[in-house]
């Protein structure tokens, strides 16, 4: 599937029916007075949150929506039929923001949430409705009023518990896979991967997600490379997973290069919580890799974890998501999982 997390769109709400000017008439009734009934509301258009869409790809050949119109009122005092509200689903984390790209008007941020996006015209009124005392058979009535409509922006900053974060070919898309449900493009070249990827883990029959940034290398915060579109997506994850090439010569200049871009687009990153993740172990020696681990540990307050994503049977692929637990306490406080023995046991029979 393409991905596409920015789009314009154009959304006319339905026009409100007319009222009707009817009168009555029927044999051996003079006088049978006005009868019109009043017009129907126009549609609304609403936009909704699903869990299941990760893009907004839907929108970029299909870019005005219209809502229907409500039907005009009818003899015998009939209200004419409103409009059926126009539903456009989105993904969770799609933000609305006014023409001018600046202004939000809502955030998506649960599941089957919904915003009214345009509201349908009210229905004009019945030559009932003006009937009196002294003008019993009135031909007035009332048009419906016009819906509303906009151009408005489609912005989608990706909703993940977990993102991963790296230079370019650091084996994020590999580790993705190996811990997911996931199926993302993995190839030895940097820029594999040109768009988030979105994983699903799931524990205890509850769902954890992991995304998949594409690599950020100097300049980012500033365009280069994928830069700005994408360091957006990660601004909702509640934890960053660093992945850091072992066979890198100078680990911690990846590692603070990666820190100094986040920092620069928004200094709220650094304030994340942060697993290490010392990848592509299977290219060194067992002495080497604990030698590298136990000098690049010194002074990191995060977590460091060493591992081969090649190796996805190996225990530590086994014990790292264990280990994301200690670094998400709020699923446990929102119910999400029960305990770390329901998180940790399913997994070790998924791999197994």
């Amino acid at each position: 599937m393409k991905f596409l997390d920015q789009v314009k769109i154009f959304v006319k709400a339905g026009d409100g029916g007319s009222g009707s000017a009817s009168m009555r008439r029927e044999k051996f009734i003079e006088f049978g007075g006005p009868n019109g009934g009043d017009g129907g509301k126009g549609a609304s258009i609403i936009l909704k949150a699903e869990r299941n869409l990760n893009t907004l790809i839907d929108y970029r050949y299909t870019q005005h929506f219209k809502a229907e119109k409500g039907q005009n009122g009818m003899s015998k005092n009939k209200t004419g039929r409103n409009g059926k509200d126009l539903y456009l689903k989105v993904p969770m984390g799609t933000q609305i923001l006014e023409e001018d790209n600046k202004t939000l008007l809502f955030d998506f941020k649960n599941e089957k949430e919904e915003f009214v996006v345009a509201n349908g015209g009210r229905g004009g009124l019945g030559n009932t409705n003006f009937k009196s005392s002294t003008n019993r058979a009135p031909r007035k009535f009332t048009k419906g009023t016009l819906g509303e409509e906009f151009w408005i922006w489609l912005q989608l900053k990706t909703i993940a518990d977990i993102g991963i974060v790296g230079l370019p070919n650091a084996g994020k898309s590999s580790l993705l896979a190996a811990i997911t449900n996931a199926n993302p493009k993995i190839a030895n070249y940097k820029f594999t991967t040109l768009n988030p990827n979105l994983g699903v883990a799931t524990y205890d029959d509850k769902e954890i997600t992991i995304a998949d940034i594409p690599g950020l290398i100097e300049g980012a915060h500033t365009g280069v490379g994928l830069g700005i579109k994408f360091l957006k997506h990660i601004e909702r994850c509640k934890t960053l997973l660093h992945m850091i090439d072992i066979s890198e010569e100078n680990l911690e200049k990846s590692y603070n290069q990666i820190l100094k871009e986040l920092k620069r687009y928004s200094k709220e990153l650094l304030n994340k919580k942060e697993i290490i993740v010392l990848n592509k172990i299977d290219l060194l020696e067992k002495k080497i890799v604990e030698k590298i681990k136990k000098k690049f540990s010194k002074n990191k307050k995060s977590e460091v974890i060493t591992l081969s994503t090649l190796e996805k049977k190996s225990v530590i692929i086994k014990t790292i998501r264990f280990v994301l637990t200690f670094h998400l306490p709020y699923l446990y406080s929102s119910g999400l999982i029960r305990s770390q023995y329901n998180f940790y046991v399913p997994f070790l029979q998924q791999v197994q």
